[in-house]
């Protein structure tokens, strides 16, 4: 039965993806591309990844759809008609895919438990996080722990990629310069779902911050559910309103907090004669000192994806001329 889902999960994303390619017209291909998100975080889900289901949805199917909307009003809705062959991108493409199910073929078989990784990382984290960690979900150990180095690195990336767009694009985060942005307030409908549901997504997003120590969730979904709320907060009172309730300013500062709170703890450890990121001198226990630590370096996390989001949507949605709704 499991295996029936997972090819009929599969058999869907590839008829999706094949729409996507066959489809001239760009609105369409982005709300495929979103069902795509929607399809790999079902398939992800099935395969027992939550906590990468939770990303995919969040950034797949919410955020990037958003963003990919704001481009589209700032490009065109249609794609031009090719004026050359598309022949040698297929081939390319083609022998790329061989090339990479070819690298896959001295892989172990998906479950296999005879698999390297389950005879000498994985009894490591599992036998031992109870006792080192204290945390029962050792997936947010393994990564704001044991691997703190790592995602430090992927905070960073993320940073300089927020960095990054607002120098090729924006340049700043523009303030209200007083010009009138039009806005969907006008639709009575979506103003009172968007009030009804920002406080619950808020909700959400806090809980998936804080719980990420016994469940799936962490800073990386944390701070795009987070994004995801207000961007749609955004989208329906306006670019102004928002800017007024989270001015451009605040969201340079959390850009940066987030990074510097991560960096920041392990430091702290090296004050107390610890390794860098060892959380352990934290607290008055070791496992007391893994909480705070982990705690600590979530909330950058969060800090810091939310404000990439944030920042970015307000690039891309500052130099986008009025849209109607019969344009849309």
């Amino acid at each position: 039965m499991e295996n029936a889902i997972n090819i009929a999960l599969l058999l869907f994303l590839g008829l999706t993806a094949f729409a996507i390619l066959r489809l001239r017209a760009l609105f369409a291909v982005v709300m495929l591309s979103s069902v795509y998100s929607l399809v790999s975080a079902a398939l992800l889900v099935h395969l027992d990844a939550v906590d990468v289901a939770f990303t995919e949805a969040a950034v797949g199917a919410g955020i990037s759809t958003v963003l990919m909307l704001a481009t589209l009003a700032l490009t065109t809705r249609h794609e031009k008609e090719p004026t050359h062959t598309s022949l040698l991108p297929l081939v390319v493409v083609f022998l790329t895919g061989i090339a990479l199910v070819y690298g896959t073929l001295d892989m172990p078989r998906f479950g296999d438990p005879s698999a390297p990784i389950h005879h000498h990382v994985a009894p490591k984290y599992i036998n031992d996080t109870g006792s080192e960690i204290g945390m029962p979900n050792i997936v947010t150990a393994i990564l704001a722990s044991y691997r703190g180095f790592d995602t430090l690195g992927e905070v960073t990336v993320i940073f300089t990629a927020g960095i990054g767009v607002l120098l090729l694009i924006g340049a700043f985060i523009r303030e209200p310069d007083g010009n009138t942005i039009q806005t969907m307030e006008h639709h009575l409908v979506l103003r009172l779902v968007t009030k009804l549901l920002i406080g619950p997504i808020l909700l959400f997003a806090l809980y998936v911050q804080f719980h990420g120590d016994y469940g799936p969730g962490g800073g990386f979904q944390a701070g795009v559910i987070f994004a995801a709320a207000f961007i749609i907060y955004a989208l329906v009172f306006g670019l102004e309103t928002a800017r007024r309730v989270v001015p451009g300013r605040v969201i340079r500062i959390m850009l940066a907090a987030g990074v510097l709170l991560y960096g920041g703890v392990g430091v702290i450890s090296l004050f107390f004669g610890q390794n860098y990121l060892n959380y352990s001198v934290l607290g008055s226990t070791a496992v007391a000192g893994q909480h705070l630590g982990i705690l600590l370096v979530e909330f950058g996390v969060g800090m810091t994806v939310a404000a990439v989001m944030v920042s970015t949507y307000y690039v891309f949605s500052g130099q986008i001329p009025p849209i109607s709704d019969e344009e849309w």
